[in-house]
C-alpha cells in the first residue's frame, strides 16, 4: 500500500503564509530603522545648545574689550567672529554691557527657537519613519507570501 503524503504537510513552514522567522526578522528590521534615525537625531538635538554657548563666549569676550587700548578697534575686529550679533554689539547705541546684554537676550530667544523648531521636526521625522516602516513590514507580509 502506498503512503500519500499530506500537501501542506510537504510544504516547509518557511513557505507558508505568515509563517518562519524570515520575515519577522525582516519586520523587525523594518523597525529598527526607526531606532537608528533616533539615534542619528541625537547628534542634530545639541547643536543649538553649542551654538548659543559658543555665541555666550563670544559675546563674553567682547565685554572684556572695553578694558582694550582701544576698544572700537577691538569690537571691530571681533565682527566676524560675533557673526548676527555684530550689529547690536558694535553699531548699537548705549554703554557697551547694555548692548551685549540685549544681543545675548536676542540670541538666546532665538536659538531656543530653532532648538524647539528642530526638535518638532525630528519628532515628526521618526513619526513618519515608524509608521512608513510599519507600513513597509506590514506589506512585506502581506504580500511578500510565496
Amino acid at each position: 500500500m502506498m503512503q500519500h503524503e499530506d500537501p501542506q504537510r510537504a510544504v516547509p513552514r518557511s513557505g507558508r503564509a505568515g509563517g518562519g522567522g524570515g520575515w519577522a526578522a525582516f519586520l523587525a528590521m523594518a523597525f529598527a530603522v526607526v531606532g537608528l534615525v533616533g539615534l542619528f537625531a541625537t547628534y542634530a538635538v545639541p547643536v543649538p545648545l553649542m551654538r548659543a554657548l559658543t555665541r555666550d563666549a563670544m559675546l563674553d569676550e567682547a565685554l572684556t574689550t572695553a578694558t582694550a587700548a582701544d576698544p572700537a578697534a577691538a569690537l571691530a575686529a571681533m565682527r566676524p567672529r560675533l557673526g548676527e550679533e555684530a550689529a547690536l554689539v558694535i553699531d548699537g547705541g548705549g554703554p557697551l554691557g547694555e548692548r551685549v546684554g540685549r544681543a545675548r537676550t536676542e540670541m538666546h530667544a532665538r536659538l531656543t527657537a530653532e532648538a524647539a523648531a528642530l526638535a518638532a521636526r525630528l519628532r515628526m521625522l521618526v513619526l513618519v519613519v515608524t509608521a512608513l516602516g510599519g507600513f513597509f513590514g506590514i506589506a512585506v507580509l502581506r504580500f511578500g507570501r510565496p
